[in-house]
């Protein structure tokens, strides 16, 4: 039974599962996209955006946590040059999970996992959407009493 298993062991012993997940997301990290069975790619998924999200500061520290879990320098240092650079201003949810139908010898349900920010095909040109920040109610109500107190000084 798989009482209190928070994530998918993907039939493997736990130094075997990390090994498989660190060469996926060096293979990730170096290709850009992978093809793979989806139960494969949904945990490289909770494996890679941390470590994504890690790549974003970089620090000594968090180049040396990120190779604790990569183990291949040429990986991390593609990751905090050239990917963290494009990932900056986006706040998660950096690889994209495409099914592709089953493969042919033993009818597995294969996914494509992709870099988001890699795909020219969703972003022609590097299109990029115009950021919105929200804001709270209480400062725009503050806002708009100093602007009619503003009007009201200036009548006087």
């Amino acid at each position: 039974m798989r009482h209190g298993k928070k994530f998918n062991h993907l039939g493997r012993k736990t130094a075997h599962r990390n090994a498989m997940l660190a060469n996926m997301a060096c293979s990730l990290i170096e290709h850009k996209r992978i093809n793979t069975t989806v139960a494969k790619a949904k945990a490289l998924r909770q494996y890679v955006e941390p470590i994504i999200t890690k790549s974003k500061a970089d620090t000594t520290h968090n180049r040396r946590i990120v190779f604790s879990y990569l183990k291949n320098k040429y990986a991390v240092t593609e990751l905090f040059q050239q990917i963290s650079v494009k990932v900056a201003d986006r706040p998660g949810g950096y690889v994209r999970i495409i099914k592709l139908g089953n493969r042919q010898g033993d009818n597995a349900p294969m996914a494509m996992i992709e870099l988001v920010d890699y795909n020219e095909i969703y972003n022609p040109n590097g299109a990029k959407k115009k950021k919105t920040t929200r804001r709270s109610k209480k400062k725009a109500d503050a806002t708009q009493v100093e602007a009619a107190e503003s009007t009201e000084s200036t009548e006087e």
